[in-house]
């Protein structure tokens, strides 16, 4: 779940947010010099509570791209998972809990993006298969020899689902590194550990704030506690936002803007070293590498007090209507960037991340906000039966103020698409007259063999011997070519598969094209009624979201029924919509750890699905059929089944508007429930005993030593009793809330704990203990600041605020700049035209007027502040970058590194800024 690119925004435009993370790599291990449990911290401060969402450390060792020699085994990639772990936590040190949340099954409304996703991943593996085999056949035609590819165990990317062998086996894995730790790691004694692995139902960070909120609501609850979360997923700090904890950290990974690879390592590596294995492309061998070969990432924290005070100062409502709370401010800028789009609902089609659109809403939102009458969303009353936590009336009056850029936004999306369609499209047809011109003077060489083209290939043919470092040189490089043949694919305008967008939105007549080729509807009462369909939906789906950020799970069979979000010219006549669906609860197998005060709930029919191969067929692809139990398969396999239609062999994709494969919007038919749940009701009789065991629903586990305080106040629990045995957890002396009861297989009892792992050894004397784990009872939501919370000193003024034009309001795709000289004249020597004169520096310089006509800046010279003609026309050097263009255009332009603003009128002739003459001074034309 998440917000493309969300993160990258935030740090560039509130950078104090965000400070690099001391690791002082301590080796195999994670205790440092001070024990957990002491307040001393680490280098990088004291916290107190650490929570893994594990989406961020299974996925990147299951399937690493900066690796040399990626995993082909589970061991290897729990191998690779305890030493991250390890690292995380020797950066963190928490001093009393570690939280590890693994994603269970998840709500309705979140398998739709999964199911789209996995479809996606099938599709692109086919293609990558396709594509291998022609270019094996190209490199044996040049003689080349490789590695062949060999099957492994992580083939499949989608085995990291519920209920598959490889989520069983990582559950037992966490548990084994959970006690081994707890048992020889110093820093790890005096610290309790949580494990919600697979078979607890819920996303893994949505786990994790539930117990956040569960135990913040306690009366003793300690306000000043130190939350350390670490994921990959943005959206983590928009529910770090959501909690109203000022001590609140996110720990993630640099934000870098290149991409991950493995080029810097393999360059190396392969100076001394022999052929390793590389998954999929080499097969085991003896002499391997030390596992987990890899670059090291830099990780950051990021502030939430800080990013708290960023929004108080960037959200200041002038002249407000009511007294402005900045709790309130955060829940509702946290509401409207729902419009952006989650894994939920998509985003409002005029509401682009990418253009910004967390500047336009905040800025609609200022704008707005006493037109409204006061806030949008009311987070306190959301447990309220029948309370108005949202105020539609508020939420339509917002809408309509956004709804002014909307054709604007649209135009220029739609204008700067087709330049960059026609740019890509002219640079392609150069190249390829560049290229017939060098093929004529190779031609033209009698013979020789100078030329770089037949230079390269016998160097290629004779240097290919059969010797290891060949073979892995050659394989390395067929998949560096699989790579770079499947990115131009996906670049739909280079590749020549973009299609013609002939609804053109921002054009006349845009609205009625959109509903006549999206939904083939084109009456007036037809598409009004499809208008309101989708916005009573859109509603929904904005309040399912505001319950599952700031309290839990409204409805797990909730979900958005449509491909597209409706515009927002379309929020018209909003109180007319009702808004209601069946509230959710837990599964009934849950049930036996829980409070009389839960089981109630129970009768209620809105569970998740409760199975786990249920939901696995309803995001699974027929191509990963074998993570199912073979009574499942042939479900979905053989065409006489009621769900067969469920699983197209062909997977329809919506790429109208898009430049990237990637960004189009998968057409699959939307599961349904009630069905699915009926077909694999008739085969469940044909599981075997372990399929069986996967497909349960489990409860949380809570691990320490037997010499904590919790573990001893706790001895009174029996196994043998462990439906009715219930055991409050004294927060004064644990400081933590809930329940405890005994854990079938090993209760309170110490001793041996079999190693899952190969080559790991058992541990013999196992000093831990684990009981199963519920949270406090539910209670109110308190969104806002708990009694006696220390608020750190604020350090931000309003001058830290950087403030940009919206990006529909300026032309091209990068907002100008105005560069601040640091001295009040600094001439500069430069070039205009074909001679040399001045150019004035003053402290803020912005020249105005037309540049082109000519070159396309093919003298790369690297030339900071200078600017030159290239060729009978004006070619502007900004920052050592060419910028330049055919014809007339009137505007501005910029680079990142700009050194100056063009927007002037330069001569053809002449050496000044004026108009003629010869190596003179003065000022631009129309200053």
């Amino acid at each position: 779940m998440g917000v493309p690119s969300f993160y990258k925004w935030l740090v560039g435009k509130y950078p104090n947010i965000v400070v690099p993370a001391k690791d002082d790599d301590g080796g195999g291990g994670t205790s440092a010099a001070s024990p957990a449990g002491e307040e001393a911290g680490g280098p990088n401060g004291v916290y107190h509570n650490l929570y893994l969402d594990m989406n961020g450390i299974i996925h990147p060792c299951f399937h690493p791209e900066d690796q040399v020699y990626p995993p082909t085994t589970f061991d290897e990639v729990f191998e690779a998972m305890f030493e991250h772990m390890d690292r995380l936590f020797r950066i963190v040190r928490p001093t009393k809990l570690l939280y590890l949340a693994v994603d269970g099954v998840a709500p309705r409304a979140k398998m739709n993006q999964q199911r789209s996703r996995r479809f996606k991943a099938a599709k692109d593996a086919k293609d990558a298969e396709m594509e291998e085999n022609l270019l094996r056949e190209r490199f044996r035609a040049e003689g080349k020899e490789m590695q062949p590819r060999e099957t492994h165990e992580l083939s499949d990317p989608n085995a990291i689902t519920p209920g598959t062998e490889f989520m069983e086996k990582l559950s037992k894995a966490l548990e084994y590194y959970i006690r081994a730790r707890l048992n020889n790691d110093p820093g790890w004694k005096g610290i309790k550990v949580i494990l919600s692995d697979s078979n607890v139902p819920g996303e893994g960070e949505h786990k994790i704030m539930s117990f956040i909120r569960a135990q913040r609501s306690r009366e003793n609850y300690d306000p000043n506690t130190r939350h350390c979360l670490y994921g990959l997923d943005a959206d983590l700090i928009m529910l770090a936002l959501a909690s109203h904890e000022l001590h609140f950290f996110y720990f993630a990974v640099l934000c870098q803007n290149q991409p991950e690879n493995c080029v810097p390592l393999a360059k190396e590596l392969f100076k001394t070293e022999e052929t390793r294995k590389c998954r999929g492309w080499f097969p085991r061998a003896a002499e391997m590498t030390p596992r987990g070969r890899s670059l090291k990432k830099p990780y950051q924290f990021l502030n939430i007090w800080v990013l708290r005070e960023y929004l108080e100062l960037d959200l200041k409502i002038p002249n407000p209507v009511v007294k402005t709370d900045i709790e309130r401010l955060l829940d509702d800028f946290i509401f409207i960037c729902f419009l952006t789009g989650n894994d939920f609902i998509p985003h409002v089609p005029s509401v682009g991340i990418h253009e910004c659109a967390v500047d336009l809403l905040m800025e609609v939102y200022k704008q707005t906000f006493n037109k409204m009458g006061g806030y949008i969303v009311n987070t306190e009353r959301l447990k309220d039966k029948h309370a108005a936590y949202l105020k539609v009336s508020r939420l339509e009056k917002f809408f309509h103020e956004l709804s002014f850029c909307e054709e604007k936004i649209f135009l220029k999306r739609y204008e700067l698409q087709e330049r960059l369609q026609r740019n890509i499209l002219r640079r392609a047809a150069e190249n390829e007259w560049n290229e017939r011109n060098f093929d004529n003077m190779e031609g033209n060489c009698d013979g020789t063999d100078l030329t770089v083209k037949s230079f390269s290939t016998r160097c290629s043919i004779s240097t290919c011997s059969a010797d290891k470092s060949n073979i892995t040189a050659n394989t390395l490089e067929l998949r560096q070519n699989i790579k770079d043949t499947l990115r131009n694919k996906q670049d739909l305008i280079k590749s020549g598969a973009s299609k013609p967008y002939s609804i053109r939105l921002g054009v006349a007549g845009w609205k009625s094209r959109f509903y006549r080729e999206k939904f083939d509807v084109e009456r007036y009462n037809e598409v009004g009624n499809l208008k309101n369909g989708m916005i009573q939906k859109y509603l929904e789906g904005l309040c399912w979201v505001l319950q599952y950020y700031f309290a839990d799970v409204p409805s797990w069979s909730w979900y958005y029924p449509f491909y597209y979000a409706p515009f927002a010219s379309d929020f018209k006549g909003l109180s007319q919509f009702k808004i209601s669906y069946t509230m959710a609860v837990l599964p009934q197998e849950s049930s036996c750890a829980l409070p009389k005060c839960y089981r109630k709930l129970m009768e209620n029919e809105d569970t998740p699905i409760q199975k786990f191969y249920p939901s696995r067929m309803a995001v699974l692809p027929q191509e990963s059929s074998c993570a199912l139990p073979k009574c499942y398969r042939k479900l979905m396999e053989n065409e006489d089944t009621p769900i067969q239609k469920f699983y197209p062999s062909q997977l329809k994709i919506d790429t109208h508007g898009k430049r990237f494969l990637w960004q189009g919007i998968a057409k699959l038919p939307f599961i349904d429930e009630k069905l699915l749940i009926s077909a694999t009701k008739t085969v469940e009789n044909e599981l075997a005993v372990h399929e069986m065991r996967r497909n349960t629903v489990q409860q949380d586990k809570i691990f320490m030593r037997n010499s904590n305080t919790l573990a001893s106040n706790a001895s009174l629990l029996q196994i043998s009793d462990c439906s009715s045995k219930k055991l409050p957890i004294d927060p004064f002396t644990s400081e933590l809330g809930g329940w405890l009861s005994s854990v079938d297989e090993d209760g309170i009892r110490c001793g041996f704990f079999r190693s899952p792992i190969k080559d790991r050894e058992d541990i013999m004397n196992d000093q831990t203990v684990s009981f199963i784990f519920c949270n406090p009872e539910p209670v109110k939501i308190i969104p806002r600041l708990l009694e006696h919370v220390e608020k750190p000193e604020k350090t931000l003024t309003e001058d830290d605020i950087s403030r940009k034009p919206l990006w529909h309001t300026y032309q091209g795709s990068r907002p100008p700049v105005t560069i601040t000289a640091t001295a009040e004249v600094q001439p500069m020597t430069s070039n205009f035209g074909r001679g040399r004169g001045n150019a004035i520096a003053a402290k803020t310089l912005q020249w105005c007027g037309n540049y082109g006509g000519g070159s396309h800046g093919a003298d790369m010279a690297q030339c900071q502040g200078s600017t030159h003609d290239s060729g009978g026309a004006n070619t502007f050097w900004t920052g050592g970058r060419a910028c330049a263009g055919r014809g007339q255009y009137v505007g501005t332009f910029q680079r990142q590194q700009a050194a100056w603003r063009p927007i002037g009128s330069w001569a053809r002739g002449g050496g000044s800024e004026n108009r003629g003459g010869h190596g003179g001074s003065g000022q631009p034309r129309g200053w």
